[in-house]
């Protein structure tokens, strides 16, 4: 994959953010698409080979449209400023995602704010046993990568059916249960960057299959 290609894509595209620009370079976009697709199936293959829980999620099903959803959002660019795709993307769970943008990549996963029949699913986990999400975000090595949760929306008091004084509070507050870790424009370049994607992926297995159990348990 050149990502060198993808990124002086997208900063013409910002430039240039219209479907007037975007049909002139349709080709070319749909070229680099191409080539992103090809290397996720080859990551999809890797994670596959090292994670016998892996759900399979070819490129093509993972990849996200780079349209902005204007009826939602009519404010923003008509197209994104990024490529992104979800791997490991087993229907109700969380997905292992990848973004390429040249104003923010980042590998992430978890659950960004669920529904709330989701959210009452993953405080029921940590009421139950949240020793182990505890032992798995204080680990060295993950508070290395990731720092801690990811910043969103938290209550400012207990959560209903919660007390106050709940020893994970500060957690079962949470609106989101995601972690990121940011990419720089050199490491995408760089060779290693796949066995980089391997190193995060791995990292952030447990805390994964920790909120995925709580969805589907």
């Amino acid at each position: 994959m050149n990502f060198k290609k993808l990124f002086d894509f997208l900063r013409e595209l910002e430039q240039n953010n219209s479907r007037v620009w975007m049909d002139f370079n349709r080709n070319r976009y749909r070229e680099i698409r191409s080539e992103f697709i090809d290397w996720l199936d080859d990551v999809d293959d890797i994670l596959a080979d090292i994670d016998k829980h892996y759900y399979r999620t070819p490129g093509k099903k993972g990849i996200n449209r780079i349209n902005n959803n204007l009826m939602y959002h009519p404010h923003k660019p008509v197209y994104k400023d990024h490529f992104g795709a979800g791997l490991d993307k087993e229907p109700g769970t969380g997905d292992f995602y990848v973004q390429i943008g040249i104003n923010e990549s980042l590998l992430a996963g978890g659950i960004w704010r669920p529904e709330p029949k989701s959210l009452r699913s993953i405080r029921d986990a940590i009421d139950y046993n949240g020793e182990e999400l505890i032992e798995i975000i204080n680990k060295d090595s993950f508070k290395k990568a990731f720092g801690s949760l990811y910043i969103d929306e938290k209550l400012k008091g207990a959560p209903k059916g919660f007390k106050k004084e709940h020893p994970y509070i500060d957690l079962l507050k949470h609106k989101s249960f995601a972690v990121v870790y940011p990419l720089s424009e050199d490491q995408v370049l760089s060779s290693d960057f796949k066995e980089i994607v391997i190193k995060v992926y791995r990292e952030m297995l447990p805390f994964r299959r920790y909120l995925n159990k709580a969805l589907t348990v």
